[in-house]
């Protein structure tokens, strides 16, 4: 099973951006992660559409861009003008998924959703059939650098059986939080295809290539 590498550069130097992606993009990162916060959803305020707007004019790999704010409906299109090619709503913020996840589509781009560490996988189950990804947070989303909750790969393993049990093919299955190298080797064996690391890509040494060697030797890629 092929695996993808998502650096989020929420880990990254904000100074130092575009050369952050082109080092990831440089060391074989499939996509970036570009994690958006409003500082209602998630107790955090990042970004928005005019930086994935200049990430787009400094890299050809799809933008994986995460939706952690409230009433994301209004902001769709700005974030499919600024050049996203994945859009990821969460389910607990979305009152009418399913349109939203269509209006995401209508709009030219891959449609994700994603459940928080405290949402039961269930909770998709009517909307499996209209994303072309699923991303499973392992950590409460707002900030960086925290621990793997252990009982994410069990929802990740769930979510797979969903997919499987189904027929639902070509579904990207995401993991996002506290990825690492002791770590994404047993959310890839639940299921997962795409990994997303932050602190494991862009900290420590700051040798983004040696990072992101060690992660995909993790992974077995």
């Amino acid at each position: 099973m092929s695996v993808k590498i998502a650096p989020s550069i929420l880990s990254a130097d904000f100074a130092r951006l575009g050369e952050g992606v082109a080092a990831a993009e440089a060391a074989g990162a499939e996509w970036i992660h570009v994690d958006c916060m409003d500082g209602h959803f998630v107790p955090n305020l990042t970004i928005g559409p005019p930086v994935v707007k200049a990430l787009r004019r400094v890299t050809e790999l799809p933008l994986d861009v995460h939706l952690m704010i409230e009433r994301p409906d209004a902001l769709l299109e700005a974030f499919a003008d600024a050049g996203a090619d994945i859009l990821t709503v969460h389910q607990e913020a979305t009152v009418h998924l399913h349109r939203t996840l269509q209006r995401i589509r209508d709009l030219g781009m891959k449609a994700g959703v994603s459940i928080n560490p405290g949402t039961p996988v269930a909770a998709l189950d009517e909307v499996l059939p209209y994303v072309d990804l699923v991303l499973i947070m392992s950590v409460n989303p707002g900030f960086g650098g925290q621990r793997f909750i252990p009982t994410s790969t069990g929802k990740v393993a769930a979510v797979r059986q969903a997919l499987d049990a189904r027929g639902i093919g070509g579904v990207e299955l995401e993991v996002d939080g506290g990825i690492a190298p002791d770590t994404a080797p047993e959310v890839v064996a639940a299921g997962a295809t795409v990994v997303v690391a932050g602190a494991a890509v862009f900290g420590g040494s700051g040798d983004v290539a040696a990072n992101l060697a060690a992660l995909r030797a993790a992974v077995g890629r």
